[in-house]
Formats: C-alpha cells, structure tokens, sequence
C-alpha cells in the first residue's frame, strides 16, 4: 500500500473519534451539566492543558509552556551541534502560540470569574485523573516505540481542533457563548493550519507495512483517551454507554479537509 493510501487509513480510522470528541463539546452547550461553575471548571483545565500540559512534543515534558522552557535553554550547547537551529526556532515559535492561547483562555476566565474570586494564574491550575492518563500514554508510546510514536502524539495533538471549532460556532448567540466563540476563533486558525501540517508532513515518513499498523493502532489509542478526556474536562455530558456507542463506531465519522491539508503541507 502507499504512503497516500496509508495516510487516508489512518485519517478514516481517526475520523469517528474526531467526531465522538466534537460531540462532547457540542452536548456541553445544551447540556443540564451546564453551570457557571463549569464554564469556569473547563476553561482553568484548558488553560492547565495550554500551560503545563506536555506529551505531544520532543521539548515539552515538564509543561509545554516551562518545561519547553528549560529543556531548550538546557540543550543551548548542542545547538548546531546535535541540535539545528532551525529546530530550536520551530520550537520557540510553538511555544509562544501555545502561550498565546493560554492568553486567550486565561482572559476569557476572569472575564466570567465571579466578583471577588482570584484571577487566574498557573499555580491555581490542576490536572485532572482523565487528562494525567492521556499524558502517560504519551509517554509510554514515546518510550516504548521512539519517533513512531512521537508521531502518533503528533497526528492526535488537538484532536482536529474540535474543541475550538465547536466553540467559534457559538458566534452570534450572545453573552458568555460571544466569548467563548471569539476565543475559540482567536485559537482555531492557528491550531488547524498547525494541526493540518503535521498530518500532511506524515507523508515525509519512509514507514513499513508494519509500522503504519502500529502508527493506526497508537492513533486510535490515543484518541479513545480524547475523548475520556475531554468528556471531564467538561463535567461529563457524554454517559459511558453514548462513549461505548461512540468506540464501537456509532457516530457519523467528521469529514477530514483534504484540500486544506495539501495546501498547508
């Protein structure tokens, strides 16, 4: 099989669970779950995600924000030595979108916070059981199968920009769902044009037969995880059964933009 064949299955496999995570997000809206206290419960586990998350990236255990940090500025004598300086600048550039988004999110929160609560800051922020179990997945696959599975961590990262997508089509509803939607808008064209490239560059790799396999195998794991993870971050909309439904493949499969993705290659 070629690699365009191999990179279409692995899409076609990921699809129904890009779905099952937009399908959290979207439940959440209009769900009875819903509470001014858990607005404020997922945008403080997002802004965690945008902080001190790690797992998808080669500088990033420790936090995407500090950890990359210190990794880099510890890797500052290798720097044209082992380490090319064009790496060290696509690392940075990352590093400053993902505290962007922080940004975002962060604002986003104190603009909703209730009067006299604290402003948000990193210290305040907390992991989660469901999110802690997606970041040692990452791991693991990182330790146990090298850049096969840096590469999973790469294709799953951001789960097709769901969450974002999701929340910029609360745009014109007004109040808080105006707010949510801006800043989703603000992260979501540089998170999908990010998102897409690394997918397209997964066409770059020379993998066997058996290593696409594996790839699709890592893939799938890691996106069933999204979606336990997303589903508490946003204080469970989803019951355990519609999740099972959803691994079983009940779900209309969310159309993946070829076009878009070539262009961003």
């Amino acid at each position: 099989m070629d690699t365009l064949s191999n990179i279409q299955r692995l899409v076609d496999a990921s699809a129904p669970y890009w779905a099952g995570e937009a399908e959290v997000v979207r439940t959440y809206w209009t769900s009875p779950v819903r509470t001014a206290s858990t607005d404020l419960l997922w945008l403080s586990r997002q802004c965690f995600k945008e902080f001190w998350g790690s797992g998808a990236g080669k500088f990033d255990r420790g936090g995407v924000f500090l950890g990359t940090l210190k990794n880099l500025a510890a890797k500052t004598p290798d720097i044209d030595v082992t380490l090319d300086r064009h790496e060290v600048l696509d690392a940075l550039e990352g590093l400053k979108a993902e505290f962007s988004h922080y940004i975002a999110f962060a604002d986003l929160y104190d603009s909703i916070r209730l009067a006299g609560s604290p402003k948000l800051n990193p210290a305040m922020l907390e992991e989660w059981p469901e999110e802690a179990a997606l970041t040692a997945l990452r791991y693991r696959h990182q330790d146990e199968h090298g850049a096969l599975g840096m590469r999973a961590c790469k294709f799953t990262e951001g789960g097709y920009c769901t969450l974002f997508s999701e929340g910029t089509a609360l745009k014109g509803r007004g109040g808080v769902e105006e707010k949510i939607a801006a800043a989703c808008a603000l992260v979501y064209e540089d998170e999908f044009e990010h998102m897409l490239a690394g997918i397209a560059d997964i066409g770059n790799e020379q993998f066997s037969e058996a290593q696409w396999r594996l790839l699709e195998t890592l893939v799938v794991e890691q996106l069933r995880q999204r979606i336990r993870m997303r589903n508490a971050q946003f204080s469970h909309p989803l019951s355990e059964q519609r999740i099972q439904a959803i691994f079983r493949g009940e779900i209309e499969p969310l159309a993946f933009d070829y076009e878009k993705a070539k262009l961003a290659a």
